[in-house]
């Protein structure tokens, strides 16, 4: 269907799609040719584009044909090569890709006349720009790459809290009976380092700091990198705690393990904005088959990029981080997650981003 839509012209683009861009129920989008550091972040709102701010508040610009870093601590715009002509009734939502939350680079996607960062309305015709803002390491981008994905709906997707219920009675969405809170599935915490799935959770490691003045990551490179380069790994403490500092990046895992139906896509989304000065999850989108068994899983933990704001604040085993909010598919995907296409994380414990061996 999206690609039935891009050869319609709603999805439009300035070279063909590449091969692996079509995900199960998202699109990759890619970056431009030409990349602009800007003073600030920002939005158009109505009867304003993203160019006319960027001309406003733009301090250089330069090309990303043969790769560029980008710097920790500054923020940049990049028009995508991917832009849209959506009939009335679709409209998109973006997120950054897994990878590229683990990397702690904070990404969003701005459209022309918006009032919000991620979510493009129905009817938009126009172009697309990423907001690009390093948080701990700087990357290398070119051309092409990619650190965000479009998502397409029509009408409301999200179930219901009975709906929810049905479904995880029939599918065990995670590994514990009583788990829908409201509309969600309720996430916590794994501090204890119990888990089976994965070999450093046995040997005690429960997480990762990431390092400050590292050096950089090529977001197109694969298993190129050593954990302790970048990473303090997190051995799980006898209380089952940690405290987590104000600015520093943590990587978790969630105690249960997570299944996404083939009919079915995710998002991760906040648990409960008043539980704690934390964040939780930047790159929050599971689609159709993640951890499923007949996809390859037999449910897989999700990862969660965590960060302290201004405070410490201390999280306990099992204390609730997040929800999943589950989403009914138009169709099955041609492909499911895992299901031999190259999915990095299908089957995962506690896992890093692709970039590292």
């Amino acid at each position: 269907m999206i690609a039935a839509l891009a050869e319609q012209g709603g999805i439009r683009a300035g070279q063909p799609f590449d091969a692996d861009q079509v995900q199960p129920a998202s699109l990759d989008l890619r970056l431009g040719a030409i990349a602009y550091r800007v003073r600030a972040s920002f939005l158009p709102g109505p009867g304003t584009t993203v160019a006319q701010r960027i001309a406003e508040l733009k301090l250089h610009e330069f090309s990303l044909a043969a790769g560029a870093v980008l710097e920790t601590g500054c923020v940049y715009i990049v028009p995508l090569i991917e832009s849209l002509a959506l009939p009335a009734d679709i409209a998109a939502a973006t997120n950054p890709k897994s990878s590229t939350g683990r990397l702690d680079v904070f990404t969003r996607v701005i459209a022309d006349e918006t009032r919000g960062f991620d979510r493009i309305a129905g009817g938009y015709h126009g172009p697309l720009y990423a907001e690009i803002s390093p948080k701990t390491f700087p990357v290398l981008v070119r051309e092409g790459s990619r650190l965000s994905q479009l998502r397409l709906l029509r009408g409301d997707a999200a179930l219901s809290g009975e709906a929810l219920r049905t479904l995880h009675a029939r599918e065990r969405l995670v590994d514990r009976a009583e788990a829908v809170m409201g509309d969600g599935v309720a996430v916590s915490i794994d501090l204890a380092g119990s888990g089976p799935d994965n070999r450093a959770r046995m040997n005690g490691v429960v997480g990762y700091r990431a390092k400050r003045h590292t050096g950089v990551i090529e977001v197109e490179r694969r298993a190129a990198y050593e954990v302790a380069d970048f990473w303090e790994p997190i051995v799980a403490r006898a209380d089952r705690s940690l405290i987590l500092d104000p600015d520093e990046f943590y990587i978790l895992a969630s105690t249960e393990a997570v299944q996404v139906p083939p009919d079915f896509a995710a998002e991760m989304v906040p648990f409960d904005p008043l539980v704690g000065e934390f964040r939780v999850h930047y790159a929050g989108f599971f689609d159709p088959g993640f951890g499923y068994a007949g996809a390859g899983g037999l449910g897989s933990r999700a990862v969660l990029e965590v960060r302290s704001r201004e405070v410490p604040f201390i999280l306990e085993h099992g204390q609730i981080v997040g929800r999943l909010v589950y989403e009914k598919m138009l169709a099955r995907p041609d492909q499911l997650y895992g299901s031999g296409i190259g999915s990095n994380y299908q089957a995962q414990g506690l896992k890093l981003s692709k970039h590292f061996r």
